[in-house]
């Protein structure tokens, strides 16, 4: 085992060499390496890359969200009512119904003919069907309970609390994956977003020091339709409230055009979308280009052919943007938006839309900045105790193990700069439990050195050579080695898995600490070793 070919030495030391190239940028000034967007005096093809700190040792936003329970309620009801209308016309005879209403937790409505009561209620049964049954202890239930008066022909729709509840948690969850798409846009890298009880959710985005920007690009819901103008009444009658059935008063972007009336039911929502990013107009004037999927550019193909000369409106949460004229049928499945943006704006919005909206409102509760001078603090004490346990692990190797301990403590060197050049490599974002984990990791790495030396000065002892000795060591201690690291990194991809934030920081540098520990305590050192004895052929172990 002490015997390594030139070509296995050469692999070796390549390894080490590096770990040393990754992690030498984290202690140059970036006039020096370089970056993504600066030149350096360094060569181009040398690493530039420094490990990313997270929001404990560099500062940043810190936001407390919680999902708007009431619209998630009015967004399910809504849909409901929408559905009852649709389905009570979906067939013939069609059944008329008026006086749609939303009340509390109900969806009311009357039947303009009671005596149809019975196949209306057959219409509307699909409501229940919609969304998969809640699979609750207690069976199956359906979303809403159904309730009817034949006699005034009204029926109630009932929204459950099960059904609400598990909308809540879907509204959390899809709103976790959303909000993390849109931070990955800007470039952020392991931004922290988790639940905080049933309707909270804690943003944390390091080196961010605007909250005011984050919060606008989180928390607008940037749910995008597209709508035909109802042109049946003014906009003075619809203000003054004759509002058509299916119709829906809602603000505009333009100044000369405050108010717009559209139909109800969108041609294509932005769930179609597939690309958006930010352009330019005929005019030059920063503008937002988007791409529908093949379902998509069907409908909106379909709907422009069949309404070209009329207007239609892209409303981006509640709010008209731009309301073109259709000049020809847009077949391509793809368009432009124009609404007065700035290069800015223009590039929130692609982000936006490309993210996807939010399916609630969110509501700030806690925001604030964490500065930068909190993780100076940090990571000052964190060298501190990084260098005094190096430092001791190197003094108690060195008396207890004498030469021996001198070449464990080369490897130890060789692995925290493994350690780094991989967290750079691999840009991963290093915390103050991180820190702690590179700590643990320092003791952990001599952990196997102390295991094969224990077993060298059992096997010298039982009269042995030394180099014989220490062929033994490593052999006998490697199973055990392996045994002991195998579960420890069992329990770091777990913390990776399952983790999130500081907790998701430790377990990186304990999974990455692992590997290299086991390669420079059982690979790397017994390299040395092998130099040692060759070299020095010693009679006796200073062991």
């Amino acid at each position: 085992m002490l015997h390594f070919s030139k070509l296995k030495q050469a692999i070796l030391w390549l390894i080490v060499l590096a770990g040393l190239l990754f992690a030498l940028p984290n202690v140059l000034p970036e006039k020096i390496r370089g970056g993504a967007d600066v030149q350096g005096s360094m060569p181009s093809f040398l690493p530039y890359k420094t490990v990313n700190l997270g929001l404990d040792l560099q500062g940043g936003t810190h936001l407390l969200y919680e999902v708007d329970v009431q619209s998630v309620k009015q967004a399910k009801l809504e849909a409901a009512a929408d559905d009852a209308r649709q389905f009570l016309r979906s067939e013939k005879p069609i059944i008329p119904a008026t006086g749609f209403k939303i009340n509390g937790d109900t969806v009311t409505f009357r039947l303009a003919r009671p005596a149809q009561m019975e196949e209306a209620l057959k219409r509307i049964k699909p409501i229940n069907t919609v969304d998969q049954a809640l699979s609750l202890t207690g069976g199956s239930k359906p979303p809403f309970v159904i309730e009817s008066d034949p006699l005034s022909g009204k029926i109630t729709l009932t929204l459950t609390k099960e059904a609400l509840d598990k909308e809540i948690r879907d509204a959390v969850a899809r709103s976790i994956e959303v909000i993390r798409q849109r931070i990955d846009e800007l470039g952020t890298r392991e931004p922290t977003i988790q639940r905080k009880g049933d309707d909270r959710i804690i943003v944390e985005v390091p080196g961010k020091s605007d909250p005011e920007r984050i919060k606008e690009l989180v928390g607008q819901t940037a749910k995008m339709t597209f709508h035909m103008l109802d042109t049946s009444v003014t906009i003075g009658e619809a203000r003054a409230g004759r509002i058509p059935p299916g119709a829906k008063l809602v603000e505009g972007s333009n100044p000369s055009e405050p108010y717009v009336l559209i139909r109800r039911r969108p041609l294509v929502d932005g769930e179609d979308l597939v690309d958006s990013k930010p352009s330019f107009n005929q005019s030059g004037q920063p503008a937002v280009s988007f791409r529908f999927n093949g379902k998509g550019a069907r409908r909106f193909g379909k709907a422009t052919a069949e309404n070209v000369g009329r207007r239609f409106a892209i409303v981006l949460d509640d709010r008209v943007i731009s309301a073109p004229v259709i000049n020809s049928p847009i077949l391509g499945g793809s368009g432009i938006i124009e609404g007065g943006f700035t290069t800015e704006s223009a590039n929130d919005l692609s982000i936006l839309l490309r993210a996807g909206a939010l399916p609630a409102k969110l509501t700030v509760l806690d925001q604030g900045t964490v500065g930068a001078e909190l993780g100076a603090d940090s990571i000052r004490a964190g060298a501190i105790a990084l260098i005094i346990g190096f430092v001791a692990v190197v003094i108690f190797m060195v008396l207890v193990y004498g030469m021996l301990g001198l070449i464990s403590d080369a490897a130890l060197i060789a692995n925290v700069l493994l350690m780094m050049g991989a967290l750079s490599a691999l840009q991963a974002t290093l915390t103050l439990p991180g820190i702690a984990g590179i700590i643990l990791t320092i003791g952990m790495a001599v952990d196997a050195n102390v295991l094969i030396f224990g077993r060298v000065r059992e096997e010298y002892r039982n009269g042995k050579t030394p180099m014989n000795a220490i062929e033994t060591g490593y052999a006998k201690a490697r199973s055990t080695i392996l045994d002991a690291n195998i579960t420890t990194l069992i329990a770091a991809v777990l913390l990776l898995q399952f983790g999130s934030g500081p907790v998701k920081g430790f377990g990186v540098t304990l999974a990455i600490g692992i590997i290299t520990s086991v390669f420079t305590a059982f690979v790397f050192s017994r390299l040395l070793t092998s130099y040692w004895l060759f070299k020095t052929k010693p009679k006796t172990l200073p062991i």
